[in-house]
């Protein structure tokens, strides 16, 4: 068992967005460790159920308004005093070409990617430095943080705003937290992509493959157990940045 797992009376893991994808690969591992986890989830799905029977607590979020936000904050305050992490993982991928109320799609962008960690990471500063050793804040941020995107101007720009916070807070709440992103870029495909875009999609990174979930919670448990490493950028992109 890993050195850092506890047992389930330790402060709680939360991760917003945890009811899909790799949210819900990363719960699993740490349910599987043993550790206690708090999820949000934006829809109810067989998925968030099956969490709570494995013993995660699932909350209800909408991280689209500052109302959800506000509720948010109340009822994780009312489940623990203390926090062991936040895994920012919670997440829209609008696009431009889907609206044409571009201050609308800008605003959503901003408050899903950037406000609503923010106002996490500031209203939970106390728990997670009521936590017995050192606490971790991870961002899911993504490969266009620096590179931008054509199709998802918005959602590329809230992403490079997400990065940004993560610089602000590792220092803000050292020594007593370390902050750190994750950048991935293709590491899950959706059931419904094509073949040929599959095809086009691996030829794009160095590596040309497509690693899955597991890719993103290795990174997640390596800067948990970590003990020197705050304020940095973990990329998951085969070399992609390089092609």
């Amino acid at each position: 068992m890993p050195a850092h797992t506890s047992a389930r009376n330790s402060a709680p893991i939360l991760i917003t967005g945890g009811a899909q994808r790799l949210g819900l690969a990363i719960a699993h591992s740490l349910l599987e460790q043993n550790l206690p986890v708090i999820i949000t989830y934006r829809s109810e799905k067989p998925s968030v159920e099956q969490l709570r029977k494995l013993g995660a607590v699932a909350i209800h979020a909408d991280f689209a308004t500052k109302q959800g936000v506000d509720d948010c904050i109340e009822k994780i305050k009312a489940q623990t005093d203390c926090l062991r992490g936040i895994i920012h993982n919670a997440s829209d991928w609008d696009q431009e070409s889907q609206s044409d109320d571009y201050d609308a799609l800008f605003n959503k962008m901003m408050q899903v990617h950037a406000n609503t960690p923010y106002r996490l990471n500031l209203a939970f500063e106390s728990l997670l430095k009521n936590n017995h050793g050192m606490s971790d804040i991870i961002h899911m941020t993504d490969y266009v943080q620096e590179k931008g995107s054509k199709k998802h101007i918005a959602y590329a720009a809230s992403k490079a705003a997400l990065h940004n916070l993560s610089l602000s807070f590792s220092a803000l709440f050292a020594p007593k937290v370390k902050v750190n992103c994750i950048a991935p870029a293709l590491v899950m495909f959706n059931d419904d992509d094509s073949e040929e875009y599959r095809q086009k999609a691996l030829k794009k990174s160095l590596l040309e493959i497509c690693p899955g979930a597991q890719e993103a919670v290795k990174a997640v448990n390596y800067l948990l157990q970590s003990d020197y490493v705050t304020g940095q950028t973990l990329h998951l992109n085969g070399g992609r940045h390089l092609k």
